[in-house]
């Protein structure tokens, strides 16, 4: 007598399937997070050495790097000059390639004979891993093949409160004055008099894209700088309203602004290289460049002294920030905007506790 050979039935087998998608689908998620925290760590660990490198340069030089080196000995008239990355290279192990870059020939233009910088491309095009944030999802840079990067100095607080108040600033005031005072000037250790530990050396902000114009409704809508008109500047928060009440369809004046190119910078092109704490963490990057007291210029179209160019990244909640004293923070999107302020000010007399960020 034959044996009736056992199986799966037709139920059977869906009912497996669907158990192995439930299965995968809770699993995922939690795959997805591991990784994030791994990569979000690894960010945290580049703003440390980014910290440790300033104050190593500190201890060298008895100041912060500035923002920018501009003006330098060689014809660089235009304002272009040696970004901060370049002047911390030898204390980031990169001595090799600081010692390969010609600081006489210059490295972007405006330079007699050279063009755009092209004597320097050795270094300029290099690529230095620690200047990117692992959860960048933008791989093309912003003005290929010009190494960019994701980590800014921090520019200062609302520059309607008081301009250059922030720990890596231009060490020249091509700007003309703000309306509250503060020049440009070195900043070392002791003037950071709000204490380091509170106030902010460094953040993160998402690449800028190429050749395209972005809108404020859109994944990438962080990535673009938009045009807003403030009918009143007096009061910093009139700037965060104006620019988080943009219409959804509202299109970038500029998209590659941010990471443009590592190592070179202009004092008030601040948006190439630094942030300003004006608008909170990963809130739209906006500026009222129509010109007059507390508005930027109209050719300012990477992002003024008084624009508001918030730190972004791909971090879940908020971004990582390096503070003054080689600490890294995680600050929350939902940060008070007057703590948030303060903690951009060196020298605002503020006090703000661990708490409030």
């Amino acid at each position: 007598m034959m044996r009736k050979r056992g199986g799966f039935t037709l139920i059977e087998l869906l009912v497996v399937i669907a158990i192995i998608a439930v299965l995968i689908a809770l699993l995922l998620p939690a795959v997805q997070a591991a990784r994030e925290a791994a990569r979000r760590s690894q960010c945290v660990n580049n703003l440390k050495q980014l910290g440790l490198a300033v104050h190593n340069y500190q201890s060298a030089n008895g100041c912060f790097p500035g923002m920018t080196s501009y003006p330098t000995a060689q014809n660089q008239s235009s304002g272009w000059s040696y970004a901060w990355p370049l002047a911390i290279m030898p204390q980031m192990e990169q001595q090799s390639l600081y010692n390969a870059f010609n600081f006489n020939a210059g490295n972007f233009n405006d330079v007699a004979g050279v063009s755009n910088g092209s004597a320097n491309t050795t270094v300029g095009y290099t690529q230095i891993a620690t200047l990117l944030c692992p959860s960048e999802d933008m791989k093309t840079r912003p003005v290929s093949p010009w190494a960019t990067m994701n980590y800014m100095c921090n520019y200062g607080g609302p520059g309607v409160i008081k301009g250059y108040n922030g720990t890596m600033i231009p060490w020249v005031d091509i700007h003309g004055g703000f309306p509250n005072g503060q020049s440009a000037t070195v900043v070392g250790v002791e003037s950071v008099i709000d204490g380091t530990s509170n106030t902010a050396l460094f953040s993160e902000r998402l690449l800028g894209i190429p050749n395209v114009t972005v809108r404020v409704g859109t994944n990438d809508g962080r990535r673009g700088l938009y045009q807003m008109t403030v009918a009143s500047i007096t009061n910093p928060m009139n700037y965060v309203t104006t620019c988080k009440s943009l219409p959804s369809a509202t299109t970038s004046i500029r998209s590659d602004n941010t990471g443009y190119r590592a190592y070179v910078c202009y004092p008030i092109h601040v948006g190439n290289c630094a942030y300003t704490h004006v608008g909170a963490p990963n809130s739209l990057m906006c500026t009222d460049n129509s010109g007059g007291t507390g508005k930027d210029a109209s050719w300012l179209t990477f992002g003024g002294p008084f624009a508001s160019l918030p730190p972004s990244g791909n971090h879940s909640g908020g971004v990582n920030m390096g503070m003054a004293d080689g600490s890294v923070r995680f600050v929350k999107d939902s940060i008070n905007p007057q703590t948030w302020w303060a903690v951009g000010s060196r020298n605002g007399g503020e006090v703000v506790g661990s708490d409030q960020y």
